[in-house]
């Protein structure tokens, strides 16, 4: 072989990869996780999903998002386009994985930076999401868009992992909480009931949660005791 036939196979190639990167598109797209209660049913996990109107997996739901421009930072875009769509405006989006499988969409190569959220229920009243939005239990999904079903059960897995030490209840709560409110976050959470017993238990062993020393008014019975997550403040005094 010629050193000038090496050479044009090679330009060749690099093209080619050109070519191949062009074609790649990036999106952005966000799980949203709510605490909701329906029904006087137990407060189990939501997250909202917005229909497609177009193929392809046209009248399918889909995770809230949209491509990245050139011009916008990531986490920018992940708010905006979950703005538009839903009218939520999570002060704290964390970034959750990159999903880049070559088979994800059908029209071409699709690279999707997908990011998480937590919002109170107070949150989601408040929101004035589009007419094409609708919320679903998290463990009972429709056959979703794309790669969409498997991207939730992994936001869902991550979430499990963190709900030991995480100031989950925090976010979902507020700054105070009751036990039974804090175990009803973990049961929405794992997805099964937990022995009122035992969890009482584990908090009160926990060097994260404190009692406030004050009870949660307008309660008919007893009032229940409210508690918190330490902070550093409080830690070290």
């Amino acid at each position: 072989m010629t050193l000038s036939t090496e050479c044009r196979r090679t330009a060749l190639g690099g093209r080619a990869g050109l070519l191949d990167h062009a074609s790649t598109r990036l999106a952005v797209s966000t799980v949203i996780f709510a605490l909701r209660q329906r029904d006087g049913e137990a407060p189990s996990l939501w997250t909202p999903f917005v229909l497609r109107t177009r193929n392809p997996d046209l009248d399918r739901w889909a995770l809230p998002g949209g491509w990245l421009p050139d011009h916008e930072e990531l986490e920018v875009a992940a708010s905006r386009t979950l703005g538009e769509t839903t009218g939520l405006q999570p002060s704290h989006l964390e970034q959750l994985y990159t999903f880049g499988s070559v088979d994800r969409s059908p029209t071409g190569r699709v690279v999707s930076v997908v990011y998480s959220a937590l919002v109170r229920s107070d949150e989601v009243e408040r929101s004035a999401p589009g007419e094409n939005v609708r919320w679903f239990r998290a463990g009972a999904l429709p056959h979703l868009a794309f790669d969409h079903n498997a991207i939730v059960d992994y936001a869902l897995e991550r979430l499990r992992t963190k709900v030991e030490y995480a100031h989950i209840a925090h976010t979902f709560l507020g700054e105070t909480f009751t036990l039974a409110q804090l175990r009803s976050v973990h049961e929405a959470v794992l997805g099964h009931a937990l022995d009122a017993a035992n969890f009482r238990r584990s908090v009160a062993a926990s060097p994260q949660i404190e009692d406030t020393g004050q009870v949660l008014a307008g309660t008919p019975h007893r009032p229940p005791r409210l508690y918190r997550y330490r902070t550093a403040e409080s830690t070290r005094s």
